[in-house]
């Protein structure tokens, strides 16, 4: 398949004006195919030779203005259109094409609760090549004219008002332009929840089986949905710009969701059919309110072409977790960013695979697809933040409006956008783009404190970074009242960065924390009294985002090498205990198990700290026995399982279906107890078996696949490792549930002949079966356990001597600069 080059867009994009796809699906033909008949109108500015593009497993018949062309000359993905005279053009094309099971085109999926059958299309960033033919790029807008012919029994959802016509046809509405990636279609027996607001109709769909978890939770999605909805259209002048506004969850999908318009898309683990924390309902908000502002910020207007990809994530970013904090409950939205977006940005900025957060160009769509990542979206939106402190918020909205008039139904560019910013400022945001959007790294901030006179004392801030920042300085001191280990809010400074002079700061603070707010992108460091302070009374923090700064800082000093592993495992353990804050408690949880255990210690090490964070959780677990915190005993029961290295405790609580004082254990906890006992080998395919047939669900599939590789037995890991290497039948969902129970660090010498298998194997299928499925192999069948020189040795050799796809690449390239990372850390904390 060939990949679409900008050079090649933009000449595509000054030849021709596409006008309408008029699109028919026919989703009757069997599990296989689907028929695809596309008419496109569009128009020709000179005469001129170009091509469109599809991906069928059958091109039947093909006609240009009437005249037949010979199906024969699709080249890859490419079908010529030569010698096109300037003037109105029909391209007719009519081929069968193929359903996917990896997430992309048309994807399809049997419940296996129920044996109903499900489809969705996912055409980001250019798979709509595998749905229908296109002019494949989002600068050359039109109008789409869908119709689907659907089983009996079916729901059509499309990106406007669908309606049945009889005899399983369905007709949606024709949209306003919008690029061939947005468009959208959902169709199966589908169980719906449908209301209006403000005259706009509003729906959820989801799968049959999962009926009664969504209607459990419909009124809080709704509500969610027309709060942000509302403040979206108090800060934006434009309005809603589409027909309707549908959700629909859906299964196996790789992304958190998708904006195409009118039809936002979800992956349906957000239909929970088991105990969740408020912070991952949070976390749900936070995407509902995201794919909510792109359709302003990526619908109404798009990017002209995939280097400026940040407006559109780094924007919708930013303005969910703002706009949930100002119009929901969830009002510490910016504390959760802190804690899990901004370590994922500060890690992607500091690996050999760093970009611009809008970079000078993106050659080619490959290359675009692998900046969907933490900078894109974290450091963009972090960037974004850092400007609305820097303009003020009403300049920052005055902008966006502007550029929303001046670019509705259109395209526009980074250029276009700085442009708006500026007429609403007389701040030099050209200079400000030029330091922030178009450089690589993360600034290091490192305070200095001198005395002075009187007792007094300066502030001096060490930059490593060339940036300029804005960030609040918060003084803290002792509370000295009664029960002490309380920390009191002096003052908050303002300071922007460079300085000029030194800050004076009055007499010396217990801490003193650069970036208190979070509102800067950057590391910070500690002077050595306030990390002595760090240590005793961070849990005496009175604001969770300060303690969110302060822990991220640890983290940073952890994965520089400057704080030993052990030094963050006795911080956790002694301050976790009585931290409120949920996102902070599953964040810190998360870090000091999935790295500092599994990675930065070394075997020898680890169990020790399994013991600790085993401790740590049954302490949490302790503090919550009178049934106030749900959400905090449930991250501590699914950690105290996770890092158990026993089975005894774990294995009671699944015989006994409960933990004792609760909670119950659902599927999702039942699935995550005969895991660990799966890697502990304290259980068997019988049980698993058992359990599966307990859940015969889609979830329980991936459970049972994730068990079984998990099993520590010669037998199981080859089968696992054939069904994922040797073979293509596994979905993505199950690729990842398998990979994920394959590689485990109890197992090092079970499985060490895997490892440069790994290497050798990754190659193949990732060339075979796509970049969902790249990336998957990238991400969850790497050995990460594998911390050692000759892991680093054979990846290098790979990325070297073979020739990887773009997307498996850029994933090992990421892995291995995070093992380097790992035996870096290592290094400088062994004696």
């Amino acid at each position: 398949m060939s990949v679409l080059t900008r050079d090649e867009a933009q000449t595509r994009a000054g030849l021709l004006d596409v006008h309408r796809y008029t699109i028919d699906l026919d989703l009757t033909g069997g599990d296989e195919t689907f028929d695809s008949h596309t008419l496109i109108a569009f128009s020709a500015r000179t005469d001129g030779d170009t091509f469109v593009e599809i991906r069928p497993a059958e091109l039947r018949s093909v006609t240009l203005d009437g005249q037949p062309l010979d199906p024969e000359a699709l080249d890859g993905n490419r079908l010529p259109l030569k010698n096109l005279t300037a003037g109105e053009h029909e391209l007719r094309v009519h081929a069968a094409m193929r359903y996917s099971r990896t997430g992309e085109g048309m994807h399809r999926f049997t419940d296996p609760t129920d044996g109903e059958t499900y489809v969705y299309t996912q055409l980001f960033l250019d798979d709509v090549q595998r749905v229908f033919a296109a002019f494949d790029q989002p600068d050359l807008k039109a109008v789409f004219e869908l119709s689907v012919r659907a089983p009996q029994g079916w729901t059509v959802l499309a990106n406007g008002i669908t309606e049945h016509t009889g005899d399983g046809r369905w007709r949606a509405a024709p949209t306003p332009p919008i690029s061939t990636y947005l468009v959208a279609v959902a169709a199966g027996p589908w169980h719906s929840v449908r209301t209006e607001h403000r005259g706009l109709p509003f729906g959820l769909h989801c799968r049959r089986s999962l009926a009664p978890h969504l209607d459990a939770d419909a009124d809080e999605l709704l509500d969610i949905t027309r709060a942000c909805y509302d403040r979206y259209h108090e800060k934006f002048d434009e309005p809603y710009p589409f027909d309707s506004y549908d959700q629909a969850f859906v299964p196996e999908f790789n992304a958190g969701a998708m904006e195409n318009p009118g039809l936002v898309t979800f992956r349906d683990e957000f239909v929970y059919r088991s105990a969740v924390t408020d912070t991952e309902r949070q976390t749900r908000a936070i995407v509902i309110a995201h794919e909510m502002a792109h359709m302003w910020f990526g619908d109404l207007v798009t990017l002209k072409w995939w280097d400026d990809i940040w407006l559109n994530e780094s924007f919708a970013e930013y303005m969910g977790y703002q706009t949930l904090t100002e119009a929901t409950r969830f009002a510490d939205t910016w504390t959760d960013f802190g804690v899990t977006r901004k370590a994922w940005g500060y890690d992607a900025d500091q690996r050999p695979s760093t970009h611009p957060v809008a970079p000078e160009a993106v050659h080619d769509t490959a290359s675009a697809l692998l900046n969907f990542d933490g900078i894109s979206y974290a450091k963009g939106a972090g960037a974004l933040r850092q400007l609305v402190a820097w303009l003020g918020e009403k300049d920052f909205l005055a902008g966006i409006n502007t550029h929303f008039a001046r670019h509705k139904f259109a395209n526009a560019t980074l250029a276009d956008f700085i442009d708006s910013l500026a007429g609403a400022t007389e701040r030099d945001v050209h200079a400000w783009a030029d330091a922030w959007l178009r450089t690589t790294g993360v600034d290091t901030l490192t305070p200095h404190i001198a005395p002075g006179d009187h007792g007094t004392c300066a502030l001096t801030v060490d930059r490593a970074g060339s940036r300029p920042h804005r960030i609040a300085v918060g003084l803290y001191d002792r509370d000295l009242g009664d029960d002490g280990g309380h920390l009191v809010l002096r003052e908050r400074l303002h300071l922007d960065l460079p300085q000029d002079g030194a800050q004076p700061i009055g007499k010396r603070p217990a801490l003193l924390l650069l970036n208190d707010g979070d509102l800067g992108y950057a590391k910070v460091r500690f002077d050595p009294e306030s990390f002595e302070t760090v240590r005793k009374d961070l849990s005496g923090l009175p604001s969770p985002l300060t303690r969110a700064v302060v822990w991220n800082a640890l983290r940073d000093a952890v994965r520089d090498g400057e704080l030993a592993p052990g030094a963050y495992l006795e911080t956790a353990r002694a301050h976790l205990p009585l931290e409120t804050d949920l996102a902070i408690v599953q964040g810190v949880l998360a870090f000091a198990a999935t790295h500092i255990t599994d990675r930065y210690l070394t075997p020898e090490e680890r169990p020790a700290a399994l013991a600790t964070l085993s401790e740590l959780c049954r302490d949490l677990i302790r503090r919550t026995e009178d049934g106030d915190n749900p959400g905090l005993r449930l991250i501590a029961v699914r950690h105290r399982i996770d890092v158990a290295a026993h089975p005894d405790t774990i294995a009671a609580w699944l015989a006994d279906g409960t933990v004792p004082g609760g909670p119950e254990l659902d599927p999702e906890l039942r699935w995550r107890v005969l895991a660990r006992l799966a890697v502990l080998g304290a259980t068997d395919e019988a049980a698993i078996a058992a359990e599966l047939e307990r859940d015969p669900s889609a979830t329980g599939q991936e459970g049972a696949a994730r068990c079984r590789a998990a099993l520590p037995d010669p037998e199981a890991k080859a089968r696992a490792w054939a069904a994922m290497f040797a073979s293509d039948d596994l979905s993505n969902y199950l690729f990842s549930a398998t990979a994920r129970g394959f590689w485990q660090p109890e197992q090092a010498d079970l499985v060490r002949e895997y490892v440069p298998r790994y290497y050798a194997d990754a190659v193949p299928v990732a060339d075979r079966r796509g970049p969902a499925i790249a990336t998957a192999v990238g991400r969850d069948a790497f050995p990460a356990h594998a911390v050692d020189a000759d892991s680093l040795r054979l990846g290098e050799q790979c990325l070297r001597d073979t020739d990887p796809s773009p997307s498996l690449r850029r994933s090992l390239t990421d892995q291995l600069a995070d093992l380097a990372r790992a035996l870096h850390v290592r290094e400088a904390h062994t004696a």
